[in-house]
């Protein structure tokens, strides 16, 4: 019955948002209330998970998005982002511009965090599309899908080393396994599956990505410091995240880094550099840095708010304990270990949305399996990971920001993002079950 109710109320949301035509906002709130009832959730639990899955969700990806769009636009403003897809374009060529996305994401992707990456790298895309008139997609997907896999494969990010904790793996060997893993699922799922995605519209929010007009020059900063504006809240982050091993626990050093590394702070802290590089040290007043930051800022609203009710979404099926009901009935399957823990991952992150929550609770299912030595604790870190990326749709906020920056329609948005993820997925998958039988 409650996956049931679930299938139903991804229904009543899809026919809100694509028939009647209701703002996606209410279409989603409604949807989760609907579903709290129909799962008998009390009335004031319904209203609990309503605020805990706004509040979560927007914690701190608000100011992430409110900075990392400040970012895009100083830069943009500025012309550091056209100095940089100038010279990515010469030194990789048009051609290879969906490779030159994939080597950005996989390096960028490891330090950062899945929406840290998203929000800072985004405008490039933008630019380079801009730039070289190339459709958005073909170049976005082989970042995103580079970006994806990276948050879903490999540790440190907080998804990956919990399962890699959680099973007691080798965290090394996790991340070389997961690098092999990552290549060919990177490599499917982006430049060959983006190139299937040439002729789907886009309309994404001018005031975040204004489009550059070819008849206008201007004198653009050099590309060392637009390179260095652009990179500058990575460097920060990337320090932060491994300060540890150089300073001992308890040193100022380490507690300043890890603060200066935070990404919302380092992207404030990016933020105050670029309104001097590309503001003030090309003449420009700090009313007219102002301007572009609120100008960023209101730019972003409307898509904080998807964010956010789609995070109550998200809440309330997980709240309802449908994630444990998908668990009893998969673990009753007769299948590989490796299948079973992707295949646990995967089902929850369908009816759930969250990758976090599928991969955790994949993992606590399948751990005395680990502990009985019945496979390789690393492939069954990848094989958990793979599957909690399987088939984002509605109830992932991560569907809902990648459909918004894009100004893509929900069918398209399924074409595209939601099948993305289910290559990378698949391919995971299969790329384990090869290195368990080469014998890894």
């Amino acid at each position: 019955m409650p996956l049931i109710i679930v299938v139903l109320g991804v229904m009543l949301l899809l026919l809100l948002v694509t028939v009647v035509r209701l703002n996606t906002i209410f279409s989603l709130l409604i949807t989760s209330v609907a579903v709290g009832f129909a799962m008998d959730m009390p009335a004031v639990d319904i209203l609990q998970s309503v605020e805990t899955g706004a509040s979560s969700t927007m914690g701190q990806l608000a100011l992430l998005l409110a900075f990392g769009s400040v970012l895009g636009k100083l830069m943009a403003d500025g012309g550091a982002a056209e100095q940089i897809t100038t010279v990515i374009t010469t030194v990789f060529g048009k051609k290879n511009l969906p490779w030159a996305m994939v080597l950005t994401g996989f390096l960028v992707g490891i330090p950062l965090f899945y929406n840290v990456g998203f929000i800072v790298l985004v405008p490039f895309v933008f630019m380079v599309c801009a730039s070289n008139k190339l459709p958005l997609l073909y170049i976005a997907i082989p970042l995103l899908a580079a970006l994806s896999v990276t948050h879903g494969y490999l540790p440190p990010h907080p998804g990956a080393t919990a399962i890699t904790l959680t099973y007691k793996a080798d965290i090394g060997l996790t991340m070389a396994y997961g690098i092999v893993v990552a290549i060919p699922a990177i490599i499917i799922g982006g430049p060959l599956f983006g190139r299937t995605l040439k002729g789907i519209p886009t309309n994404p929010p001018p005031e975040l990505f204004p489009e550059q007009n070819p008849a206008h020059r201007r004198q653009l900063p050099g590309f060392a410091l637009s390179l260095f504006t652009g990179l500058f809240p990575i460097l920060l982050i990337a320090i932060g995240s491994f300060s540890y091993l150089i300073f001992p626990d308890g040193s100022s050093w380490l507690t300043a880094l890890r603060f200066m590394g935070d990404p919302v702070v380092a992207l404030m802290i990016a933020s105050l550099v670029a309104m001097y590089t590309m503001g003030i040290r090309q003449g420009k007043s700090l009313r007219q840095q102002s301007e572009s930051v609120e100008e960023a800022i209101r730019g972003i609203t409307l898509i904080l708010f998807i964010i956010a009710a789609s995070g109550v979404f998200k809440q309330i099926l997980v709240d309802s304990g449908v994630a444990i009901y998908i668990a009893e009935l998969t673990t009753e399957l007769s299948l590989s270990p490796l299948v079973l823990a992707w295949l646990i991952a995967g089902v929850i992150r369908l009816v759930i949305g969250s990758a976090s929550v599928a991969g955790l609770t994949a993992a606590g299912i399948m751990l005395p399996i680990v502990k009985a030595g019945a496979v390789t604790p690393e492939l069954m870190v990848l094989a958990t990971g793979a599957g909690s990326l399987m088939f984002s749709h509605v109830n992932d906020p991560g569907f809902w920001m990648f459909k918004s920056y894009f100004g893509l329609s929900m069918k398209d948005t399924f074409r595209s993002w939601t099948v993305m993820e289910t290559l990378v997925s698949v391919t995971g998958l299969i790329g384990v079950l090869l290195l368990h039988w080469l014998g890894y």
